[in-house]
C-alpha cells in the first residue's frame, strides 16, 4: 500500500526548533546531545532574514474563461497557504481585494532583494512582505521561473538582515539543517532536522508536478507546513543551502518528507533573473532516461549501472556537436555526476548558454570524454531577455492590475512594439492581448518564449502557435494561428 500519494506546495513548521542533538554529518559530528549552542546560534542569526509574504489579488468571474473565478474557488490553494478551507471563506462583494495567499521569502541583499517560491506570487495583484520587526512593504516582481519554482521579489528598503548563501553541493545526509518561515502565519517558526536525501524527484513518485520541470530537491525530515513556502534551510553555520518548497504527503499536512530547492540552483536563477529578468537556460539536446536494471537489460547497457541513457540526440544540439550518439550513457556534466534525472536536471541548470563543458559518457562500455559549447533552446548562446521575443517580431509586455480587473482576467501578456515577423502576418496587431499559446495559460514574457522554444525543439511538433487572446478594438476574444519556420 502506498502510504503517500500527493505533493503538497508548501507548508512549513507548527511550532518553534525541536533541538535534540546528534549524529551528523562531518559538519555537525561535534554537536554532542547537550550541546544546543549550534543549534540557537543558528536560529537567532536567520530568523530576521526571513519574511512573511502576502499576495492579494481582487476575485472576478470572466467571460473569457480564463479569469479568477476558477482560480480563487480552488480549495487546494487556499489550503496549501494557509487559508481557510473554502466552506469556511465569508461572502465577499464582487471586486473587492482579499489576501489570497501567504508564504515566506528571504532576504539575500541588504537593499532588499528577496527570494522566494513562484507559487507564492504567481496570480497575485499585490504583494505585501512583513519583516520580522513587524515593518510592512509593499513588494515588486522582478522575475519569476515557473521551471524551478523560484521568483524574485524586491521591496524598498536598506540595512536588511542578510542570510548568508551557503553551497548546498556540500551538504551531506545526516546533516542538521534548520527549517525558518511562517508556517500557518506563526511568524519566525524555527524546526530542525536532518538531511534525508539529496538529488531526489518527486513527481516521479507522484505522477505530474505542479508545472515545475527541474527538480533537483533537498530531502529533510524537518516540520514544515502551509506558509512556509520560500523560507530557508539553513545549515548549522546560519547559511542559506536551500529554499523549502513541498512536502510528500496524503493528506497536504506535514507527514516526514520535505523538500527543499539546493542553492545551486537557487543561486544561478536568482542572479539571471536579477541581470536579465529571465532565465538564461542552457539545453544539451537530447531525449533521455535514467539508467534502470530494466534498462540496462532491455538496451544492453555495458560498463555503467547508473547514469543519463541517450535515446535520441537533436539534430544541430550541443549534443550531436560533442559527438554523443543514442545509447550512450552520460555519468557527468562539467564534473557534476548525473547518476539520476534530478542530477542531470541540476547540472544543466547551473549552465548557461555559452558556457563550456566537459561532459564523461559511456559508449559499449568504454569511458569517453568531450568538450562541447552549450547553446540555449533556439539554438543560440545569445543573452535572452524579458520581454524580448525577436523571432516572432514584438516585444510582450506584462498586464497592468488595471488592466486585469477592466477585462476581468487574472494573467496574460499584451503585444508591443510590433515588426515584421510571424505574428504580425497573423494578423495581431499592437495591444493585443495573448491568454494562451497551444492551451498553455500565458502569465509572462518567459512563458511565451519557454513554448516557443519547446515548439522549435521538437521534431514531430507542428511549428504553429495557436494563440488565444484578446482583440484591444472589441475587446472580444480571438484565435490566430503564428505560423513558425525552421
Amino acid at each position: 500500500m502506498k502510504k503517500f500519494k500527493n505533493i503538497a506546495l508548501f507548508t512549513g513548521a507548527v511550532a518553534a526548533a525541536m533541538i535534540v542533538a546528534s549524529m551528523a554529518s562531518s559538519r555537525s559530528a561535534s554537536v554532542a546531545p547537550t550541546d544546543q549552542e549550534a543549534f540557537i546560534n543558528a536560529a537567532e542569526s536567520t530568523i530576521n532574514g526571513v519574511v512573511s509574504v502576502k499576495s492579494f489579488a481582487t476575485p472576478r468571474t470572466s467571460s473569457y474563461g480564463n479569469g479568477g473565478a476558477d482560480f480563487f474557488n480552488d480549495p487546494f490553494f487556499e489550503y496549501f497557504f494557509g487559508g481557510r478551507p473554502r466552506q469556511a471563506q465569508p461572502e465577499q462583494p464582487q471586486g473587492q481585494e482579499r489576501q489570497i495567499g501567504l508564504g515566506s521569502g528571504v532576504i539575500i541583499s541588504a537593499d532588499g532583494y528577496i527570494v522566494t517560491n513562484n507559487h507564492v506570487i504567481e496570480q497575485a495583484d499585490r504583494l505585501e512582505v512583513t519583516l520580522n520587526d513587524n515593518r510592512n512593504f509593499e513588494a515588486t516582481v522582478i522575475g519569476a521561473d515557473p521551471t524551478t519554482d523560484l521568483a524574485l521579489i524586491k521591496i524598498d528598503a536598506d540595512d536588511l538582515h542578510v542570510i548568508p548563501m551557503g553551497d548546498s553541493e556540500n551538504l551531506h545526509v545526516g546533516e542538521w539543517v534548520l527549517a525558518v518561515g511562517n508556517p500557518f502565519g506563526f511568524t519566525s517558526t524555527v524546526t530542525s532536522g536532518i538531511v534525508s536525501a539529496k538529488g531526489r524527484n518527486i513527481s516521479k513518485m507522484s505522477g505530474p508536478s505542479r508545472g515545475a520541470s527541474i527538480e533537483s530537491y533537498i530531502q529533510t525530515d524537518a516540520a514544515l507546513n502551509a506558509g512556509n513556502s520560500g523560507g530557508a534551510l539553513v545549515n548549522l553555520d546560519g547559511e542559506l543551502v536551500g529554499i523549502n518548497t513541498a512536502i510528500y504527503s496524503q493528506t497536504g499536512n506535514y507527514a516526514g518528507c520535505s523538500f527543499a530547492i539546493p542553492t545551486s540552483i537557487v543561486n544561478k536563477v536568482v542572479g539571471d533573473l536579477r541581470q536579465y529578468g529571465t532565465v538564461q537556460r542552457a539545453v544539451l539536446g537530447i531525449e533521455f532516461r535514467e539508467v534502470t536494471p530494466e534498462l540496462i537489460k532491455e538496451e544492453g547497457v555495458k560498463g555503467v549501472n547508473s547514469g543519463i541513457w541517450v535515446g535520441r540526440v537533436v539534430d544541430g544540439s550541443s549534443a550531436q556537436e560533442a559527438g554523443i550518439k543514442a545509447g550512450d550513457v552520460i555519468t557527468s556534466v562539467n564534473g557534476h555526476p548525473t547518476t539520476n534525472t534530478a542530477l542531470m536536471q541540476e547540472a544543466m541548470a547551473k549552465c548557461s548558454p555559452g558556457d563550456k563543458v566537459t561532459i564523461v559518457y559511456y559508449r559499449d562500455g568504454d569511458k569517453k570524454e568531450a568538450k562541447v559549447t552549450l547553446r540555449n533552446g533556439k539554438g543560440s548562446t545569445s543573452v535572452t531577455r524579458a520581454g524580448d521575443s525577436g523571432e516572432l517580431g514584438c516585444n510582450f509586455a506584462p498586464l497592468s492590475r488595471e488592466t486585469k480587473e477592466r477585462l476581468e482576467i487574472s494573467g496574460g501578456v499584451e503585444v508591443r512594439d510590433l515588426k515584421n515577423g510571424p505574428v504580425k502576418d497573423a494578423g495581431i496587431t499592437n495591444g493585443f492581448i495573448i491568454l494562451e499559446i497551444n492551451d498553455n495559460k500565458v502569465n509572462s514574457a518567459d512563458d511565451v518564449d519557454r513554448i516557443y522554444s519547446q515548439v522549435m525543439s521538437d521534431d514531430k511538433a507542428d511549428k504553429v502557435l495557436v494563440v488565444k487572446g484578446i482583440e484591444p478594438r472589441s475587446n472580444r476574444v480571438k484565435y490566430r494561428v503564428v505560423e513558425l519556420t525552421d
